[in-house]
């Protein structure tokens, strides 16, 4: 297949109100331009109804009917993204008509992890048929749905496109990429056939609630609290007994699994400072855990842009953190560009998910092609 424009769409857990759009140029091998990037707000109207949903989908839990929340959003979530697209598209000066696909991840609202008596449960707000309709081009959505149902955990899906960029950057192994967004994720590649990735515990999502319910600003801005702040030692060794940190992969986490309540009780900047370093400590956890451990991470998402969170895995995580533009790459669009990445793969039936990545019993392909 020759590569085509791909436009790829990513709005995490962590509810900062923006949907980040990418374009790339693809063949879901490699990457042969880096198009256009993006972060498009959404308006404060939708911001709330989204709060409001994952409320409402911690509630409900995958018990019973869904919320009729869920509709509203759904739509409105999709006619805001599809306009996302549309303006970083005429804004790169290409047309609709230039673009191949559309990778529509949606809006994670809540997310299962299996268990051995049980599969998974996962649901994105994201109505592909209705993008595909209003932009008049094919559209991938739904990508967790089919790795969930054959035993998979859904996630990191990023595996594939992470392995992708460090083929470009450094194939010797010593290299893992992390993203921090709610949740965090680590990938590793061997530099020949092995990938292993996984969730190795919460990044911003704690952190971010904790800040927004005791000042109402949206995050730790420059690291500033956590740098301030005093790490409760005992409070951090406790919270690091956790299961999940030491369970082996694959593995995969809600951004509700570890919340701000880890925090409770301690004052601003110390929780801060507890939060920040909980989520370095499980970084270095999780390192323990890979085939082998990397000397360097390279870290796109969000949570780069924390000083205290990188100087935090440096000193927590016992790892060399570097920022994913050390690379070359644009750490605040890794995320969609893989999507990008991945809807190409599906277009052409190619794997998105493996077994040392989601834990499926064989590679297998996913998502839902509209259009």
């Amino acid at each position: 297949m020759k590569p085509v424009w791909a436009v790829g769409l990513m709005t995490g857990t962590v509810l900062d109100g923006n949907v980040d759009v990418a374009l790339l140029k693809t063949d879901g091998e490699s990457v042969t331009e880096f198009g256009a990037y993006a972060l498009k707000p959404y308006p404060q109207e939708i911001r709330d109804l989204l709060e409001e949903t994952l409320a409402q989908a911690l509630k409900w839990g995958f018990d019973g009917p869904e919320p009729e929340i869920f509709k509203t959003a759904e739509e409105a979530l999709t006619r805001a993204q599809s306009a996302a697209v549309r303006e970083l598209v005429t804004e790169s000066g290409l047309t609709m008509a230039d673009i191949g696909v559309v990778g529509f991840h949606g809006q994670t609202v809540l997310h299962r992890a299996p268990t051995k008596e049980r599969l998974g449960d996962t649901r994105q707000l994201g109505d592909g048929a209705l993008m595909s309709e209003l932009l008049g081009t094919k559209v991938v959505y739904d990508f967790r749905t089919a790795d969930m149902r054959a035993g998979g955990q859904g996630a990191p899906l990023s595996a594939v496109y992470h392995a992708a960029l460090l083929k470009g950057a450094d194939a010797s192994g010593e290299t893992a990429v992390l993203n921090l967004g709610g949740v965090a994720n680590v990938t590793w590649w061997d530099g020949a056939d092995a990938v292993v990735a996984f969730d190795t515990g919460p990044a911003n999502a704690p952190l971010n609630d904790f800040i927004k319910a005791h000042t109402g600003a949206e995050m730790d801005r420059d690291g500033a609290l956590g740098l301030a702040g005093k790490v409760d030692e005992a409070r951090l060794a406790k919270l690091l007994e956790h299961k999940y940190l030491t369970a082996p992969y694959p593995k995969s986490l809600d951004r509700f699994d570890f919340g701000a309540s880890m925090a409770d009780g301690l004052e601003l900047e110390n929780g801060a400072a507890t939060l920040t370093a909980f989520t370095a400590s499980a970084v270095g956890k999780a390192l323990d855990l890979l085939p082998h451990r990397p000397k360097r991470l390279a870290v796109s998402g969000g949570g780069r842009h924390n000083p205290a969170m990188m100087k935090m895995l440096g000193e927590r995580a016992g790892v060399e953190a570097v920022q994913a533009e050390t690379f070359g790459w644009r750490g605040d669009a890794v995320e969609a560009e893989c999507f990008a990445f991945l809807a190409v793969r599906a277009l052409r039936g190619l794997p998105i998910s493996y077994p040392g990545t989601t834990g499926v019993p064989a590679p297998m392909t996913g998502g839902r092609i509209a259009g």
